[in-house]
């Protein structure tokens, strides 16, 4: 999604507060096997969740820290709108500029996220095999990993899923199905993730489907008034590991208020009660992508802001651990 969500001074400074030194992320240093890729240098900055109780967490959730990206104004790192995990410790982000960008998760002994390390970039291509050169076609806002590790990127504008084949030998991309719905040029399928043998797909704006290579099925229906910027709607969806779904959701009112929800999502879309919820004067900001994996007894999450290439706005990547 590309509006620019003005944060206020109070979030800025809420966020300076709980911040710690920069640390410049360790290189990447490419191989023969790049295919494409291009190392970006960038540092990052822990971050807690701001003043006691703007944050409020269910019973057994954890924050396991949490960082700021920073980028050059011109670096490919910003705007980046979903988030996947590579289950080899390492994370793939898609922006809504048409970049994939792909690193390295630094943790603690305690297992926190303290930094993003090996970060590099590469530009995705269209059917032809030419690059993405303009935003209408690189709109990238949903990103998911099939069962059988095939990347899907969902698109907004020219509202489409693309299929670009494994990570580690990505390709020329193929369409699939996607939702046979009329979404507005703006509001597209914000959420997308694995499901079974293949992928649902939930709309800024309301629905939720379940996709094959044959058809995509509704799981639920989109309201017959679409949500507003002030609804709570859906940016970014997971595979939940113990089955089902996480979701994060984003609502917005002008000038200022911009909050975050994190929540489980049922087979039937039903959503469940809220996980995390990320508001003013705490840290928060425009939060659009998600990923989960199992760790021991817990599963953990991270969640990911998009920051519209705005001076005012965080590129954020926060961690929670949930029963």
């Amino acid at each position: 999604m590309n509006r620019r969500i003005y944060v206020a001074a109070l979030a800025t400074l809420t966020l300076a507060a709980c911040a710690s030194a920069v640390v410049t992320s360790r290189p990447w240093t490419p191989t023969p096997q790049a295919d494409g890729w291009s190392a970006v240098s960038a540092s990052t900055r822990t971050v807690g969740l701001g003043l006691p109780g703007a944050a409020v967490l269910a019973k057994g959730v954890r924050y396991a820290g949490g960082v700021t990206l920073l980028a050059d104004a011109g670096s490919p790192l910003h705007s980046l709108s979903d988030l996947k995990l590579t289950g080899d410790g390492g994370f793939i982000a898609v922006s809504d500029v048409g970049d994939l960008a792909r690193g390295t998760l630094a943790l603690d002994g305690r297992g926190r996220l303290i930094g993003l390390e090996g970060l590099r970039v590469r530009r995705l291509s269209l059917t032809d095999g030419t690059p993405i050169s303009q935003k209408a076609e690189g709109d990238a806002e949903g990103l998911a990993v099939t069962a059988n590790g095939d990347l899907l990127i969902s698109f907004e504008r020219d509202h489409r899923i693309w299929n670009y084949g494994p990570l580690t030998a990505l390709r020329t991309p193929q369409a699939v199905r996607r939702p046979d719905f009329p979404f507005a040029e703006n509001d597209g399928m914000e959420g997308l993730a694995a499901s079974g043998d293949g992928w649902r797909a939930a709309g800024e704006s309301g629905g939720v489907w379940d996709c094959s290579a044959l058809r995509c099925a509704v799981v639920t229906a989109p309201p017959e008034t679409l949500l507003n910027d002030s609804d709570y709607r859906i940016t970014g969806m997971d595979r939940d590991p113990a089955g089902g779904w996480f979701v994060v959701q984003r609502s917005y009112r002008a000038p200022i208020d911009v909050r975050a929800r994190v929540r489980r999502m049922a087979q039937d879309g039903t959503l469940g009660p809220v996980l995390v919820e990320l508001k003013l004067p705490g840290t928060t900001d425009n939060f659009e992508g998600i990923a989960a994996e199992r760790r021991g007894e817990r599963t953990r999450l991270y969640i990911l802001s998009d920051d519209n290439f705005n001076a005012v706005q965080r590129t954020m990547m926060l961690a929670f651990d949930v029963p």
